[in-house]
């Protein structure tokens, strides 16, 4: 196997700029010009992806998912967003950084990473080794289950390459871990898992990796422990958010709070805080399916992971049968009102929309005549409308008053309300039907 002689001059093409590719687009070149292990880095990088609009944002240094301030874009060097295939032949090194979506079976939707490995295919196959050259390296960063990665992408690599895995090419793994909206937690805070198709590959990528990441790197004994560790960092806080719900659904029985009784909970060392919540998103609310699904395939079916799944599924069903009842106890008359709802992206202070479960009560809602009013000032509202076909409002409507206003995603621009914000949205005798815990302790505020 070829290398170059360091990992300080490689060309690197990163394919898929969203929240996990533009920033590490970002890292990768703004360390340009700076010292790693006494050495002078000087890469050039290739950002790559098939949105033209969003090229053409990125070149306006504007990114629409909030995760790069546009201050950020001057410190780029040595950089280059395209949607040209043709410029990802000058790369040595390939990072793929697409989704792993769910078919409406809940089985893996491996088409994005097939596309992507049949694009870099075509590219590698056309490039000669050199002297000078390092033998093409792929590096996936999408969540999948274990063993995806050597049985789905490599045989597409060598089909559309003609060349040989692990002689002509070699695999690297580093699964994403970034975490949208947390500006406490960024890329570079947050430790990486590498792996390679061999120990020397797998030294190249934990070296690569260590080159950007403040919080180090851990080089994995294989790319399956990668992929198996990856893909149980989700699952772990899919059922430890299900619990959660749960107890909530046996506690509102009790006519107990949820979050007082885990405020008092939490008061012991080795408890673990966890919160009732809607579970969407494109990693938790998908990723256990990755593993179930190859679990199945190899005879066992897994009970307590997709019991997890069932419950969190559901969880936004039961939501709106317990506000419903609650009206009903009330003598309220719902038919044809219009309820407020605060939030529709999956998660706070993050505009990603996709599997946000704020659609399904949305749904339930409009199943008993309810119209709503959808207020989340972080989503692309157009995006939305195209997408789930609800017109979303970036402010609360002013002079509007509400029977029932509803916390469905705790971000700041809610969280920071006071009493007089939150008391203005309601008729007389309104409610506010707070599971997320963000509203104040007034005579109207019914927590779950």
């Amino acid at each position: 196997m070829k290398h170059l002689r360091n990992i300080y001059e490689c060309p690197i093409a990163i394919l898929g700029l969203g929240y996990v590719g533009l920033p590490l687009l970002v890292e990768f070149s703004k360390r340009n010009g700076s010292k790693f292990q006494n050495q002078i880095v000087n890469r050039k990088i290739i950002g790559f992806d098939i949105n033209i609009k969003r090229i053409r944002d990125l070149k306006k240094n504007f990114d629409n998912t909030g995760e790069i301030d546009s201050s950020e874009f001057s410190n780029l060097q040595n950089t280059i967003f395209t949607s040209d295939l043709s410029l990802l032949s000058q790369a040595n090194v390939f990072i793929i950084t697409v989704p792993t979506p769910i078919n409406e079976n809940n089985n893996p939707d491996f088409s994005p990473l097939i596309n992507a490995s049949k694009t870099i295919g075509k590219i590698i196959k056309k490039q000669k080794i050199s002297e000078d050259f390092i033998c093409p390296i792929i590096i996936y960063e999408s969540t999948v289950y274990p063993g995806a990665m050597e049985e789905v992408c490599v045989p597409v690599l060598e089909e559309y390459s003609n060349l040989k895995y692990n002689e002509d090419f070699f695999l690297g793994y580093s699964p994403e871990r970034i975490n949208p909206g947390d500006n406490t937690k960024k890329l570079t805070d947050i430790m990486k898992l590498t792996s390679g198709s061999n120990p020397e590959t797998a030294n190249f990528v934990n070296d690569l990796y260590s080159s950007i990441i403040d919080a180090g790197t851990f080089k994995t004994s294989s790319i399956q422990v990668a992929e198996a560790a990856k893909v149980i960092e989700n699952i772990q806080r899919d059922l430890n958010i299900a619990l959660v719900n749960e107890l909530s659904i046996i506690f509102r029985k009790f006519g107990l709070d949820t979050h007082d009784v885990l405020e008092a909970a939490s008061t012991k060392w080795n408890f673990l805080k966890f919160k009732p919540g809607l579970v969407g998103g494109h990693c938790i609310g998908v990723d256990p399916y990755y593993l179930t699904y190859k679990s199945i395939k190899t005879g066992y079916q897994p009970e307590l992971v997709l019991a997890g799944r069932k419950l969190n599924n559901e969880y936004s069903s039961w939501i709106v049968q317990e506000l419903i009842m609650e009206l009903v106890k009330r003598g309220k008359i719902i038919k044809n009102d219009t309820f407020l709802l605060l939030g529709f992206s999956f998660k706070e202070n993050c505009s990603d929309t996709r599997n946000t479960k704020v659609i399904d009560v949305i749904k339930n809602l409009n199943k008993f005549g309810i119209k709503v009013h959808v207020v989340d000032p972080f989503v692309d509202i157009e995006e939305v409308l195209t997408n789930y076909g609800v017109e979303i409002y970036s402010e609360i409507p002013k002079q509007n008053r509400y029977s029932v206003v509803i916390p469905l995603v705790a971000h700041k621009n809610f969280v920071d309300m006071n009493i007089k914000d939150w008391e203005i949205l309601l008729k007389d005798e309104g409610i506010i039907f707070d599971f997320k815990n963000i509203a104040p302790r007034i005579s109207s505020t019914i927590r779950i």
